[in-house]
């Protein structure tokens, strides 16, 4: 039997271990496969026979290779993962007998700030008189984005009895299916409340609605799907002349970056957006500088100056 047979035959049994045993989804799957496949042409490629045969030492020149070739940490730490957890399989099979990827670390990766709009161009983008069915589905996403800090598949997932007109809120299912239930403003209420009367008027003839429960649908009646938004999303913000490429996301950030500005409760704008983790919302979002220092000045008793102090 030939090496690549070998490694293949191997890759395969773990393949049907994430399916069977583990019950992994196929997307899931998929994505192992892919990263493992990738270390295999590694393997074939510095002629290593055997799964057992790899050493850490090598491994560390897959990674370094990897990192050459413009794949960023985050990637490699997605790849380390798998192929830990493949070769505990190996292992368990009797296939190797250690783990290389155990001790080898992925570089680290500056994390950018994610972009954000400014307040005023919130405002621009957010002016909106039309009525005709798309502009008005269009307007009342853009404003529960901005509004309650929602993701895109969030905003996709959500019913029409997901909202609570009288307490004005929304009940979002997030990320490991958590729930959480937040706040909706003033105006994206009025636009969603604008966007439920005209709903049913579908724009294509001879359509009827196939998703009843879906709070934002297709002009064919479907549950919108995520690229319909991010297109529309994009085509609107070109529309009312916004500098770059506008996604969802950013309508994300925006919320989380205002309202920690105006609040600087860090702790709050977690819960909002669904962060388990707060360092995640450290990242997410920024202060503004100017108004830290100035809380600083007046918080500090190192900085803040006595009476008659004129002193540099």
């Amino acid at each position: 039997m030939s090496t690549t047979g070998t490694l293949t035959d191997e890759l395969t049994a773990f393949l049907v271990h994430l399916k069977n045993e583990r019950g992994l989804a196929n997307n899931t799957i998929t994505a192992y496969k892919r990263d493992i496949l990738g270390l295999m042409a590694f393997l074939n490629q510095q002629a290593i026979e055997s799964w057992r045969l790899l050493a850490g030492h090598q491994l560390r020149h897959y990674v370094a290779q990897n990192h050459r070739h413009g794949i960023s940490g985050k990637s490699q730490q997605r790849r380390l993962s798998a192929i830990r957890t493949f070769y505990h399989f190996l292992i368990r099979e009797g296939l190797a007998g250690n783990n290389p990827a155990q001790q080898v670390t992925a570089p680290k990766t500056v994390k950018k700030l994610p972009r954000s709009l400014d307040t005023d161009l919130v405002s621009q983008l957010l002016q909106n008189n039309a009525s005709n069915w798309h502009a008005v589905r269009d307007h009342a996403m853009l404003e529960l984005f901005y509004s309650s800090g929602l993701r895109l598949s969030e905003l996709i997932g959500t019913d029409l009895n997901d909202i609570d007109w009288q307490d004005a809120t929304i009940r979002v299912l997030g990320k490991g299916s958590k729930e959480r239930l937040l706040p909706v403003g003033r105006l994206a209420l009025a636009a969603l409340s604008k966007w439920r009367k005209i709903r049913p008027l579908l724009p294509r003839r001879n359509k009827t609605i196939r998703d009843n429960d879906a709070l934002f649908i297709s002009e064919r009646g479907n549950r919108i799907h995520a690229r319909t938004v991010q297109s529309r999303v994009l085509e609107w913000s070109k529309s009312k002349g916004l500098p770059g490429k506008l996604h969802p996301h950013m309508l994300r950030h925006s919320f989380a970056s205002h309202l920690l500005e105006s609040s600087q409760d860090l702790r709050a704008v977690q819960e909002l957006l669904g962060h388990s983790d707060i360092s995640t919302t450290q990242i997410y979002t920024h202060l503004d500088f100017q108004h830290l220092t100035e809380v600083y000045d007046k918080a500090h008793p190192r900085a803040q100056k006595k009476s008659g102090d004129n002193s540099p």
